[in-house]
């Protein structure tokens, strides 16, 4: 079981389920609504997240046709993204889970658009696109 929230508190959700791999993806929307180099999700299952409160408070916004971010209506934090053709799973944004997390990221996707300024020093997988069908980032 996982617990979350925003930044300033007013959404809170559970998850009761495992997380999936965890992405690391620099495309230029991720690193424009984190305002980091990248972002950590994970495919989590729609119907077993549920929210605690707030839910009132959150608003998505559709950056891509059919694609959808989750964001708190009053601090901004980035919750999940989701896409239509994939109806049943969210993209939980990891850190805004209150747990120790487990899970370790598996790859980078959309190196090709990464920022200019940071390096990728790990050894873990490159991918210039990703399969939007599998990844919903």
């Amino acid at each position: 079981m996982y617990t979350g929230q925003c930044l300033c508190g007013d959404v809170a959700f559970e998850y009761n389920g495992p997380l999936g791999p965890l992405a690391l993806c620099h495309c230029s929307q991720c690193r424009r609504a984190h305002g980091s180099a990248f972002s950590a999700s994970s495919p989590i299952q729609k119907v077993r997240f549920r929210f605690l409160r707030g839910e009132k408070n959150l608003t998505e916004y559709e950056s891509d046709p059919g694609k959808y971010r989750a964001f708190c209506s009053r601090c901004g934090s980035h919750l999940y993204s989701r896409v239509d053709a994939i109806p049943g799973i969210l993209r939980l944004r990891i850190g805004v889970i209150n747990e120790p997390v487990q899970t370790k990221q598996v790859r980078h996707v959309y190196v090709g658009s990464k920022a200019e300024w940071f390096d990728i020093t790990d050894d873990l997988p490159q991918f210039d696109k990703t399969e939007r069908t599998n990844d919903p980032n």
